[in-house]
């Protein structure tokens, strides 16, 4: 666990820096998860050190529940409010911060942490590469049937194999990729064509 704590701290620490240099003007390009711009995906990935346990359990209320609505609705709030320096200062403040997702234990946090900074720097192509050690905690997890059934991918029939560092999950018909590629698709993410092989293009 000592590994993956620093392997999160890290990681916010290398994507508040990736930011901190981002001019302000970008903070409104879009990024792959759909309808957030980075300025909503950053305030999404800093809510769970913004927010205390009492007003989460309210902003839930609010939302009646949903936690995909709460997220939603908080994130384009808070990002309406907040500067591109405040959300970079609330990430790089937090890099040690012990937030674990509901069930998800510390690979949770380094998923997500990783999962949506790949969101802004892939989409503004930024050329970022996540070390090889973090994908290694983040793609069995994102592989898992929990996960699988979060994003509502299906891999029947399908194998998975990253290009780069060798991973491989499934069997059936062979899809290939980067690791970090394959992290994104596993989330349902849509990459340009051609970044993987096997996948059909629509």
């Amino acid at each position: 666990m000592e590994d993956i704590k620093g392997m999160i701290a890290a990681e916010r620490t290398e994507l508040a820096e990736v930011l901190g240099k981002l001019p302000a003007e970008r903070w409104d390009d879009p990024t792959l998860c759909a309808g957030w711009r980075v300025r909503e995906v950053v305030a999404h990935i800093t809510m769970p050190f913004r927010y205390s346990g009492r007003r989460f359990a309210f902003e839930l209320a609010r939302s009646r529940g949903k936690f995909n609505a709460m997220a939603d609705r908080c994130a384009r709030r808070d990002a309406a409010v907040m500067t591109p320096d405040e959300l970079a200062m609330a990430l790089r403040s937090n890099a040690s911060h012990p937030w674990q997702p509901p069930g998800g234990g510390y690979q949770g946090a380094l998923t997500h942490d990783v999962i949506h900074g790949l969101d802004i720097t892939e989409a503004l192509g930024l050329g970022r590469l996540v070390p090889d050690d973090r994908l290694r905690v983040v793609l069995p997890n994102l592989a898992a049937p929990r996960s699988r059934g979060f994003f509502g991918v299906d891999l029947s029939g399908t194998e998975l194999r990253a290009s780069d560092t060798g991973w491989t999950f499934g069997s059936g018909t062979l899809v290939t990729g980067t690791a970090q590629e394959l992290a994104l698709f596993l989330c349902g993410r849509k990459l340009p064509p051609g970044r993987l092989a096997g996948v059909p293009v629509s």
